[in-house]
């Protein structure tokens, strides 16, 4: 099988090797309406640490069983490539809107913990699939492809923490369950656009679907060294995503602010992600990686230090830089052009949520021990020990 030899259509089975903007477009929007509600959390865990007394380390652990169901990620995946994958997507922003909106109506931490234990299956069965779904319709533009998959992401979490503030505002911590139609009737409309998009029909027929052995023998040093850079990685984006509002209303600001900052830094993330893939088809993967390792540590850094007009410019820079691998990444892993992609794509996946909830769970835990600041300028200095994996892919990327 050729990278460019299997596409949604009839006419992609033949050759077609264009970029499908409307289809791109539509299985972006999919992720953009998913990720506004699975955003909610890090806004409101202030308010959810007073509201059930919790530490910065139980408080960080709702975001590693938030992430605990993409342990299923490879049985997914091969699930994907036996059913219909499109179902997964149509069927999870309504999910997860139902789960997110009740966070703040949880009477106790275990219930947080199963609201979060749903919603992570639900994000797993989206994203999946979603990724190979992209290159399918991508034709040879992988990295642009997953640029336009993950602006959709990075504008969510953009817009998510002005949703659930604003809700909040209106209605109270324990009202933003009137946010719940909004995902379901979105995921009504994704039913209509996506019912006659076939994804999995080019599986369903392969010989040896389940001969799952080889396609990890195959690419497991790369999965190891991708492993490698994730989880180095992961502590410094965890540290801003889920801790940057706690860290600033600790420091004294408001509740705003901090979740104003936050979204700066996901819109700034956006463009990252919607610039690095298509930079990376032109300069290359690795080069591009190397880049964004560099500048975030050393954006932090000074972001830690300035306040005011200056602090926001530095964070701009910082979330341009630390969300450009993403892109990069998944198509790194489209790149390995595996017999089983769908399969590849959730060990991939799986990987990366579990080392991000490891992170985040690492940082709660150091933030206690150390204190937030102390615990930002340890992971900026901690990711850098990302770039020799990085260099060892070179050949890859």
């Amino acid at each position: 099988m050729t990278e460019n030899a299997v596409h949604v259509t009839k006419e992609a089975e033949t050759g077609d090797t264009r970029f499908h903007t409307k289809k791109v477009l539509m299985i972006s929007f999919a992720h953009f309406v998913h990720d506004v509600y699975s955003s909610f959390l890090a806004p409101i865990l202030p308010l959810l640490i007073d509201k059930l007394g919790l530490s910065y380390g139980l408080a960080g652990s709702l975001s590693m069983f938030q992430r605990l169901p993409s342990l299923a990620n490879p049985f997914i995946g091969v699930l994907a490539e036996r059913f219909s994958a499109r179902y997964f997507i149509i069927v999870s922003p309504g999910l997860t809107a139902i789960v997110m909106s009740l966070l703040g109506a949880a009477p106790h931490y275990i219930v947080l913990v199963l609201l979060l234990i749903v919603m992570g299956f639900s994000a797993t069965i989206f994203h999946v699939p979603s990724p190979v779904m992209i290159r399918r319709v991508a034709g040879g533009r992988t990295g642009k492809g997953m640029s336009f998959y993950m602006l959709g992401g990075e504008l969510a979490r953009t817009v998510g923490p002005l949703v659930i503030l604003g809700a909040v505002s209106l209605w109270g911590l324990e009202g933003t369950w009137r946010l719940m139609p909004f995902g379901i009737a979105a995921s009504v409309v994704l039913y209509m656009q996506f019912h006659r998009i076939r994804i999995s029909d080019h599986f369903r027929n392969q010989p040896g679907q389940l001969r799952i052995g080889p396609t990890f023998r195959l690419h497991r040093r790369f999965l190891v060294l991708a492993s490698g850079i994730l989880f180095f990685l992961s502590l410094l984006k965890s540290a801003l995503t889920a801790f940057l509002p706690t860290l600033m209303t600790a420091g004294g600001a408001s509740l705003w602010k901090g979740g104003a900052y936050l979204s700066i830094l996901q819109l700034a993330g956006a463009a990252g992600t919607f610039l690095a893939g298509g930079i990376s088809d032109r300069v290359g993967r690795i080069p591009t990686l190397i880049a964004s390792a560099v500048i975030s540590p050393l954006m932090l850094w000074l972001f830690l230090w300035l306040d005011g007009i200056p602090s926001i410019v530095v964070l701009i820079v910082l979330g341009i830089a630390l969300f450009a691998p993403g892109p990069v990444m998944l198509a790194l892993v489209q790149d390995q052009n595996a017999d089983r992609p769908v399969f590849l794509n959730g060990l991939y996946m799986g990987i990366s949520f579990l080392l991000a909830a490891l992170g985040v769970q690492l940082v709660g835990v150091a933030g206690d021990l150390f204190g937030l600041r102390e615990t930002f300028l340890l992971t900026a200095g901690l990711s850098l020990f990302s770039l020799p994996c990085m260099l060892m892919l070179r050949g890859r990327g």
